[in-house]
């Protein structure tokens, strides 16, 4: 009879899955090795330390800079997005709220620099590089 049970307790142990701790506490069945955000590396510019946790207008200010997005808004925008999506749910509602105001700083600033990404057409490309 106890090795019955014995196998009955390891066979439901095996079946279930493994889980891992996250930083809010919360368990998660993803190993971290395994998250596709640990994966990203980039050798492009960085924002700096503890920025994301200012103000609105900080953050704005802070990528909008030509040392952090040489590219321009765009790119501020993708790293604001990044942050935003590698948090995901861990990131209390004050901290999605001063992110949103970032966003919507940054596309203002944008839209009243008039400058708008110029996309080149495959014509226009082909042409530049036959000449």
């Amino acid at each position: 009879m106890a090795t019955r049970k014995a196998a009955k307790k390891s066979a439901k142990k095996s079946s279930s899955k493994k889980t891992y701790p996250t930083r809010s506490g919360k368990r998660s069945t993803t190993p971290p090795s395994k998250r596709w955000s640990g994966k990203v590396k980039t050798d492009s510019t960085k924002p700096a330390p503890g920025l994301f946790k200012k103000s609105a207008k900080q953050i704005a200010e802070g990528l909008e800079k030509k040392s952090v997005s040489p590219k321009g808004p765009g790119q501020a925008m993708q790293m604001l997005s990044f942050y935003e999506n590698r948090g995901g749910k861990n990131l209390p509602s004050e901290r999605k709220q001063a992110l949103e105001g970032a966003k919507k700083i940054i596309r203002k600033d944008e839209q009243q620099s008039g400058k708008k990404p110029r996309v080149q057409s495959k014509a226009k490309k082909s042409k530049n590089k036959s000449a």
